[in-house]
């Protein structure tokens, strides 16, 4: 009797068919801002995931059912892990079982603004000595163009194995945006961009089952500069605007009069806003890895340059503002003047205080002697030299006893009218009170 010949499935077939019917093990390495709300939307597809960190006390809490993630509730991580598809570990071992791989690590800059990998290094690390033949690994962290195949592909064929069979390797972005109710993870499009086809075709189907658009790019390097292109844009929009501002400022003409009137216009312009700096991990941060890469190639990335000259200087301009109303309105120096500075997070409405503006402006006010009183309702206390400093109780006897209320973050919680009536004088650098009606002359914009 003929037997007949089976083909035999190759490992991208048998990865696919995991992916599809949510067989295949997920693991996410790194469960900050983007490792764990990731981890959760893939949870919410029906993957088993395990998430990997270092940190011990973060994964003990994680695996309580606590996040520490400003848009990630606890009622979500306790719902994934009573479902028994989370969760959290330091076991670099048990990559071993994953099917899937996502590296979601910090991409930080050294002290000279170039990129500081050794994240992404250690994460590759506990891969290369773990991982198993047919699995796919995508990395997320936000990178110069080139990263995934000059720095993690050579790391991988270490191990005798080949790209597009024995393991898939893939880059797509994070597009997070910490506090925005609207776009989160899931509903926000995905670009992937793989080393080979095939690669980006498994990466693609793998996020396909919990995100809602996938675009597909021709390459890990073309992947790599969508993310990059994107925050420059907004490093460079952000750069001009509050190059305006001082423009404005020293013309005596309102520069948020100007934009509001700018972005009547149906097309053509795009509005964006100044304020004391910029704030969070990609926006002062991502341009840089770009201007680098092109210094290897000899050339100077003239605009990210500027407006990150523009953008890092607005501290200093708000710290000589300062010091110009106090001089106008008390007569006094920095060094006998008390400053209330509402909100240390970089952003409203969220907690994280990555290169937040405001920790900038505090620094360059207590070196001048002036007396920094602190309140955030998002911030219980700040890391602080030798110590911690904390927020303090947003209260009438407060705003009427120091000579100075600073508003670098405009969080909603905050009731701008009750504390323009009750301040001496208001330096607003977020126009958070325009709605306000009342004494608007004891205030100053930026």
């Amino acid at each position: 009797m003929a037997t007949r010949n089976k083909k035999k499935s190759s490992a991208a077939d048998l990865l696919l068919d995991r992916i599809e019917k949510k067989t295949a093990r997920a693991g996410v390495i790194g469960l900050g801002y983007v490792g764990l709300p990731l981890s959760l939307i893939l949870v919410k597809a029906g993957f088993h995931v395990t998430g990997f960190d270092i940190d011990k006390v973060k994964v003990k809490r994680l695996n309580e059912g606590k996040s520490d993630i400003d848009d990630v509730p606890d009622s979500m991580v306790r719902k994934a892990i009573q479902s028994g598809l989370f969760v959290a570990t330091t076991d670099a071992r048990k990559i071993s079982r994953m099917d899937t791989i996502s590296i979601c690590v910090p991409t930080p800059l050294s002290k000279t603004k170039d990129p500081d990998v050794s994240y992404i290094l250690a994460a590759m690390d506990w891969v290369v000595k773990h991982i198993r033949r047919g699995t796919l690994v995508v990395l997320e962290s936000t990178t110069y163009p080139g990263t995934t195949e000059d720095l993690i592909l050579p790391l991988l064929q270490k191990k005798n194995f080949q790209v597009g069979s024995d393991f898939f390797l893939a880059f797509s972005p994070e597009r997070v945006d910490p506090g925005n109710q609207e776009f989160t993870t899931e509903n926000t499009a995905r670009v992937v961009g793989g080393v080979t086809p095939k690669c980006t075709r498994i990466a693609r189907r793998f996020y396909e089952q919990a995100i809602s658009h996938v675009h597909a790019v021709s390459s890990t390097q073309t992947a790599e500069m969508v993310k990059l292109l994107e925050n420059t844009f907004r490093s460079v929009n952000i750069g001009l605007v509050n190059e305006v501002a001082v423009m404005c400022h020293r013309l005596g003409i309102d520069v948020w009069e100007v934009i509001d009137a700018a972005a009547t216009k149906p097309f053509g312009f795009m509005p964006f806003y100044p304020g004391p700096g910029l704030g969070g991990h990609c926006i002062p941060i991502d341009p840089h890895y770009l201007s680098w890469k092109l210094k290897t190639l000899n050339y100077y990335a003239r605009f990210i340059e500027l407006a990150g000259d523009i953008n890092s200087r607005m501290p200093e301009w708000v710290v000589d503002r300062i010091s110009s109303m106090m001089n106008r309105k008390f007569a006094k120096a920095l060094n006998k003047a008390s400053v209330l500075i509402l909100g240390v997070a970089y952003k409203r409405n969220i907690k994280d205080l990555r290169e937040s503006p405001s920790l900038d402006v505090i620094k360059l006010l207590e070196d001048k002697g002036s007396r920094i009183y602190i309140n955030d309702p998002y911030v219980r206390q700040v890391a602080w030299k030798n110590g911690a400093k904390k927020s303090a109780r947003l209260t009438v006897q407060l705003l009427k006893k120091v000579d100075l209320v600073v508003i670098v973050t405009d969080h909603s919680d905050y009731d701008y009218q009750w504390i323009v009536d009750n301040a001496r004088i208001v330096f607003d650098t977020r126009n958070a009170t325009k709605h306000v009606r009342k004494n608007r002359h004891k205030i100053e914009l930026l």
